[in-house]
């Protein structure tokens, strides 16, 4: 799985940018390819710094659709407001994603310990 990642940082107005993300994601659930996305709001810091308050991200099946996605009329019109919403004060990554199930991990386990 790919995944396109937006990384929020503190100082973005969040009542303006809350306002407005309806409209953004209007444009991007039309990308082509979308199959996910989801929204992590940091309320605590328990070690280190961090700079960030929100993180976004959008999933896809592998790279090709996201790059796909990108390049699309809804993919760019999306970029575009991202960029007026945060003034260009944001980061955008694409990374590969894995997840797993605890208990398929458990699974493993088990069979390691036979």
């Amino acid at each position: 799985m790919y995944q396109l990642i937006l990384l929020i940082p503190i100082g973005i107005d969040l009542q303006y940018f809350d306002e407005q993300w309806p409209f953004f994601l209007e444009l991007a659930e039309q990308m082509p390819g979308l199959i996910r996305e989801s929204i992590v709001r940091i309320d605590q810091t328990l070690f280190g710094q961090t700079s960030l308050q929100r993180i976004y991200a959008f999933s896809f099946e592998n790279q090709q659709d996201l790059k796909e996605a990108l390049l699309s009329p809804f993919g760019e019109k999306a970029g575009n407001m991202l960029h007026d919403l945060t003034g260009g004060k944001i980061t955008i990554l694409t990374a590969e994603s894995q997840e797993d199930t605890l208990s398929n991990i458990q699974s493993y386990k088990a069979q390691e310990a036979e």
